[in-house]
This record gives C-alpha cells, sequence and structure tokens, in this order.
C-alpha cells in the first residue's frame, strides 16, 4: 500500500510531470509472472525513474549501506528507497553474493519483477562497462526471462556525486526479451555465464548506443580513487 501511494499520489506523478521520460519498448514488459530487467547503470534515479514508468511493482537489490543513515536525512532516503522499492543487500562478495542471489530468487519465485544492473556500479563516465555474471547465474538458476533495458541521459540529470537532480528530459529503452533457454541446466559453468552475460551486455550497448569497455567498472573507479590519493 506504502509502494502504491507513494508511487501513484506523491513521488510519482511529480516526477513524471517535472523530467517528462520519454519511453520505447513498455509492451515488451509481461502483465504477469516473474522476469528480470538488466539495465545499464548511469545515476542513482536510474532505479527510480524504472520503477515508475513500469506499471507493475519493480524491486531493485540496492546496496545495503543506503539503508543505514542516521537522523532525518537517513530516515527518508530510507523511506525513499522502499517506495521505490529497492531491497537492501550486502555487496561485499562471499557469502553476501550467496545471500544477494537467494534474494533476487525469492522475488523472482513470488512472480515478480526484478531490476538488475549487470554493471554492479554506476558508470564513472557515461560508458558502458563489462558485465558481473551474477546476473546470468540468476537468470539460468530461476528459468525467468530477461529483458535489457537502457536508460537514457540519467547521468546529465543527476551526476554522480550531486545531490539534488537537474530538471531534464530522460529516456527509458525496453528491449525485446532474451532467450537462455537453451543453457538451461548449465548455471555451474563459467564460461557459459561469462557468455550469457557478453549477450545481454551487447544488447545493452544496442539499446543505449554508449561506447563499451571491457573491464570491470568498480576497477576504473578503483583506480581513479587509489590515483587521487
Amino acid at each position: 500500500m506504502f509502494y502504491w501511494v507513494m508511487k501513484n499520489i506523491i513521488i510519482g506523478p511529480l516526477l513524471l510531470s517535472l523530467f517528462r521520460p520519454w519511453i520505447i519498448g513498455l509492451e515488451n514488459i509481461p502483465r504477469t509472472g516473474p522476469v528480470i530487467l538488466a539495465s545499464n547503470h548511469l545515476s542513482f534515479i536510474d532505479s527510480v525513474f524504472l520503477p515508475l514508468v513500469v506499471p507493475r511493482r519493480v524491486a531493485f537489490l540496492a546496496k545495503s549501506d543506503y539503508f543505514t543513515g542516521t537522523g532525518l536525512k537517513g530516515w527518508a532516503t530510507r523511506q525513499f528507497l522502499t517506495a521505490a522499492g529497492q531491497l537492501p543487500i550486502d555487496r561485499s562478495g562471499g557469502k553476501a553474493s550467496e545471500d544477494s542471489l537467494n534474494t533476487g530468487l525469492r522475488v523472482l519465485g513470488e512472480g515478480r519483477i526484478l531490476g538488475i544492473y549487470p554493471e554492479g556500479t554506476r558508470s564513472p563516465d557515461a560508458r558502458l562497462y563489462r558485465g558481473r555474471t551474477g546476473v546470468a547465474r540468476m537468470v539460468l538458476e530461476s528459468g525467468v526471462t530477461v529483458i535489457p533495458v537502457a536508460m537514457i541521459d540519467t547521468e546529465k540529470a543527476m551526476p554522480t556525486g550531486t545531490r539534488v537532480p537537474r530538471v531534464r528530459r530522460i529516456g527509458i529503452v525496453i528491449g525485446k526479451p532474451l532467450d537462455f533457454t537453451r543453457f538451461a541446466g548449465m548455471a555451474g559453468d563459467r564460461f557459459v555465464l561469462r557468455s550469457v552475460t557478453d549477450e545481454l551486455m551487447y544488447e545493452l550497448q544496442r539499446l543505449s548506443t554508449q561506447e563499451y569497455v571491457d573491464v570491470y567498472a568498480s576497477s576504473v573507479k578503483e583506480k581513479r580513487a587509489s590515483l587521487s590519493r
């Protein structure tokens, strides 16, 4: 109920009227049943606008750090993320990665829509980076449909490091469902996982027209951080 009120009465109408997002391919999202929306990641607001334009509820796996703030600001952030359908997960690796997988599989097992960022983190420079194979494992273990989604110009509306978005038009391109049933039962094969991930990233690059870089975005961020010390 809280999610519906925030999306349809309080936050949703205001943001949609201000940013006037254009949308292509909304009909590609099924009206019922579990599905994975795999999106590029340019800005914090990607997790806000995609759920707003999709008629069904979308659950995103978000860093647990976003939910641990204190005071009024921390409370407001948690309420906003909850309203946007985000679920807190630990991304530190190891058992945390397994827990993230299980959380995603639970959402899909309930017949819902799960939003995932294959790059694992926001792009540091608006380019598209190498995908993490966790998304492929989730696709193969769940057996559900995966749909590529390209967010357009969201990094211009809210660049990394800014707290208040700039009002400007953004876009969302929703691609055709991708079929990976030929790899059924092969979720444990790392070569298959990489193949599925690369095929998905190719489609994201085609939809977004971003320049593709075959390294992990997190590696680029770590290198930049070390050089700035």
